[in-house]
């Protein structure tokens, strides 16, 4: 069946709304495109641009409008949301619905293989991990989201956190020794928060359990566990009570090989001076 087409006067996203709302408040004060531009000190093609959701709004524009037509920061509001759509159209697939049980949850396992976990990373190595392959707008839109994850960190009721880490995941080099170096010290300071227990399987334990891969296990208070799993496209919600409680089983067993917190601290300070 042929896709039925978009009926033109409906906005089919933030930018286009932005520019529906802008034209609309201009038109019913009266004022024309060339105007407009005058009175806010842009150009009347970057107004029709901007209506016809070409091109989308700056913050200083939308705070502009918001003074021009006296509509108490609803342009703003507007924007923060095109802001919001932009980064998260440019995640995989699943990974919107990650985020919003993440930040629900109380309790988290997570358990990373190859990396440094999203939600304990810099900035700096963020990019260097999200760079490849993609274009710099769409790099910096993926890095903005992931700093803004970490807000669950310093919230009023954070989650508890268990994290385990196999210990390539902390050594092997992403970017150069400053941005290695902040990393580490980043990760320290994670982990001497109270909501957050760190540990490390050292590369000596040799095989166990955590080879299959990474995981994060998420826990609420009202809501049954549920389990992601990233992937190459793409990450996965898994909520089957049978296969959640398999990879509850492998943390327990991927817990049982990491060192104690006190020596996985230990080993990070032990990293920051080697770099």
């Amino acid at each position: 069946m042929p896709r039925r087409p978009r009926d033109p006067g409906v906005p089919s996203s933030p930018v286009e709304y932005f520019g529906a709302e802008l034209r609309a408040h201009r038109e019913s004060v009266g004022l024309s495109r060339p105007q407009l531009a005058e009175k806010l000190g842009y150009t009347p093609q970057w107004i029709g641009q901007i209506e016809s959701g070409q091109n989308g709004p700056s913050e200083d524009f939308a705070k502009d409008c918001d003074t021009c037509f006296k509509t108490n920061g609803t342009f703003y509001r507007i924007w923060e949301w095109t802001q919001r759509f932009g980064r998260l159209a440019v995640l995989p697939p699943g990974f919107p619905d990650f985020i919003e049980r993440e930040a629900k949850a109380d309790l988290m396992h997570i358990f990373e293989a190859m990396v440094i976990t999203g939600l304990f990373q810099t900035p700096e190595y963020a990019y260097e991990v999200l760079r490849l392959g993609k274009a710099s707008e769409a790099v910096e839109q993926l890095v903005a989201t992931r700093m803004e994850r970490q807000s669950i960190l310093k919230c009023a009721t954070p989650p508890h956190i268990v994290a385990i880490f196999d210990e390539g995941a902390i050594r092997r080099p992403v970017g150069n020794a400053d941005v290695m170096g902040g990393q580490v010290q980043h990760l320290i300071s994670v982990a001497e928060l109270p909501h957050v227990t760190l540990q490390i399987v050292p590369t000596a334990k040799g095989a166990y359990a955590g080879l299959a891969g990474a995981f994060t296990i998420m826990s609420f208070r009202d809501d049954s566990d549920v389990v992601h799993v990233g992937g190459y496209v793409g990450g996965q919600i898994i909520d089957h009570p049978n296969a959640v409680r398999e990879y509850e089983v492998s943390f327990d067993l991927i817990r049982g090989a990491a060192l104690a917190t006190d020596d996985s601290l230990n080993m990070l300070h032990t990293i920051l001076e080697s770099l």
